[in-house]
């Protein structure tokens, strides 16, 4: 670069004293179109869809992730309803079935699925991934990054502990979903004999690694979505305003409130799912050998079940 060390961005970005945080996640250079009015002005500029031209690309990035975080949410609700709330009324896996098979057109048929399911987990995953690299992006410009080395000495913007959750939850989530959609179609052309009872026999044959896989799967996943959820709701305690004691003690109750609330959560799903499904033991027949068929289909894991 050739300029001064003294008019040296990069130089100036080693300089700084770091200060606490901002209660506000998202920087005003960023938001500055809800901090303060736009101004008033006769030209328009708002597409022919009404999208206005003056907000920046991480203000629909954010609200892509938020709303399409709301509409798998809802998804959640009535699965985990179907899977542990049910259940753990009627005690019972065969009793439970039936409500299952009731529920499931209305999130797994052809139409469904990708809209309800597939579509909001997709949008929820890119639209963070892409604020990530946008923010690194506006990072690099404004300290004047001009080849690789400025680049790499610019730290990448923070990774927060719900963004690493949310990572964690993709993963096991695709396993997920491996294991009782793509597995069954490969293997038998289908999911229909998917059930409680396909996850109640894998529990009695193989539960080390079905206690394993439901626990992470359940404890990461409802921790994600409860930590985001206050985010979106400004209930998290970083989005506290208040600063002195009052503010910390404040910020120690929100920290308390929500995982209360992911406890309870995770509680309760684990309590259908583990104490009931989980001890639903093994199924006879043909059908049960059906289900070993597919656990032996399982990459990596198939060969010790």
């Amino acid at each position: 670069m050739n300029v001064a060390d003294d008019d040296d961005p990069l130089s100036r970005q080693r300089s700084m004293v770091e200060l606490e945080p901002s209660p506000v996640e998202d920087t005003p250079r960023e938001q500055k179109s809800d901090y303060f009015a736009p101004p008033t002005s006769t030209s328009n500029n708002t597409t022919f869809l009404g999208l206005s031209l003056s907000r920046s690309p991480s203000w629909y990035l954010i609200k892509a992730q938020k709303y399409s975080s709301y509409a798998f949410t809802a998804f959640l609700s009535m699965h985990m309803t179907n899977t542990s709330l049910i259940p753990l009324i009627t005690q019972s896996v065969p009793a439970s079935e039936p409500y299952l098979l009731l529920t499931r057109p209305y999130y797994q048929s052809p139409l469904a699925e990708p809209l309800v399911v597939a579509a909001p987990l997709l949008v929820h995953v890119a639209s963070g991934v892409a604020l990530r690299l946008y923010r690194r992006r506006e990072d690099l410009k404004m300290y004047g990054a001009e080849d690789r080395g400025d680049r790499r000495k610019i730290a990448w913007p923070k990774v927060s502990g719900t963004s690493k959750l949310g990572y964690a939850m993709t993963g096991l989530l695709a396993g997920h979903v491996f294991i009782n959609r793509v597995v069954p179609l490969l293997v038998h052309g289908g999911s229909s004999t998917v059930n409680l009872s396909y996850v109640s026999h894998a529990f009695a044959k193989h539960p080390a690694v079905s206690f394993f896989g439901f626990a992470a799967l359940i404890g990461v996943g409802v921790a994600h979505m409860t930590w985001g959820m206050s985010k979106w709701l400004g209930l998290a305690p970083t989005q506290v305003v208040v600063w002195g004691g009052e503010g910390r003690l404040e910020k120690k109750r929100r920290w308390w409130a929500v995982n209360g609330v992911a406890a309870v959560v995770a509680g309760l799903w684990m309590a259908g799912g583990l104490g009931v499904v989980g001890r639903g033991g093994e199924v006879k027949g043909w059908v049960g050998r059906e289900y070993e068929e597919l656990y032996r289909s399982i990459p990596i894991v198939g060969r010790w079940m």
